[in-house]
């Protein structure tokens, strides 16, 4: 359908100890597994410094999470690993916030660092996050690094993930991360702002639709 890098977690750092807590190794070994079948490089959370050895055995992308942005240990060790990084936005940080982390992997000498614009969390109860459009052009026009955007995350509902996408493109976003599954009311984890799989090359044709709008190209 067009998806290049395959994201997961395997391991899920959810608000309620009650909840899908990821599959851990196995789940990393599943993902290899899949992305050597298809040719796809692969990113997944480390949630601790303990991690990153792990992760870094499988993945091709380490992903520091909204909950981890300012871990220090964790964003060195992340970097020392060698491998590209993708940074997300925490979920109530300033852009000023986002770029010291991101500065701090750069520092270190990892210059293969990707932002992850993935909504803010607001007073508004409609939406999940707030999904910070603004925030694309402004981080590019402040640094050289690429910026993506999670429009799954940033708004929590399926039905809003494509037009958000759409908003991201026409910012000036650098790729898009959509959450996909078979049949999301089964998901074990956020089902409700899983676009369903069968539905990922519509919304791959109305994404080059948008970038060709806007001079760009997919």
């Amino acid at each position: 359908g067009g998806a290049t890098i395959l994201r997961g977690g395997a391991f899920k750092p959810r608000t309620s100890p009650y909840s899908f807590q990821g599959l851990g190794t196995t789940g990393l070994e599943i993902m290899r597994e899949v992305g050597d079948e298809l040719g796809m490089g692969i990113v997944t959370e480390a949630m601790a410094p303990d991690d990153v050895a792990i992760v870094a055995r499988f993945a091709d992308m380490i992903q520091i999470g909204a909950r981890n942005m300012d871990n220090r240990a964790l964003l060195k060790r992340a970097a020392d690993s060698g491998l590209p990084i993708l940074l997300k936005r925490g979920i109530t940080a300033t852009i000023d916030e986002v770029m010291v982390a991101a500065e701090s992997l750069l520092a270190i000498g990892n210059e293969q660092v990707i932002i992850c614009e993935r909504g803010e969390r607001t007073f508004e109860p409609s939406i999940r996050n707030s999904l910070d459009i603004a925030a694309i052009p402004e981080i590019k026009y402040r640094s050289h690094l690429p910026v993506v955007a999670d429009p799954s995350h940033g708004t929590g509902r399926t039905d809003l993930v494509e037009p958000a996408a759409l908003a991201a493109i026409a910012a000036g976003a650098d790729g898009i991360i959509v959450e996909a599954h078979p049949d999301p009311s089964t998901a074990l984890s956020d089902g409700f702002q899983s676009m369903p799989t069968g539905e990922f090359r519509n919304f791959m044709a109305s994404a080059r639709r948008m970038a060709w709008a806007v001079g760009r190209s997919i």
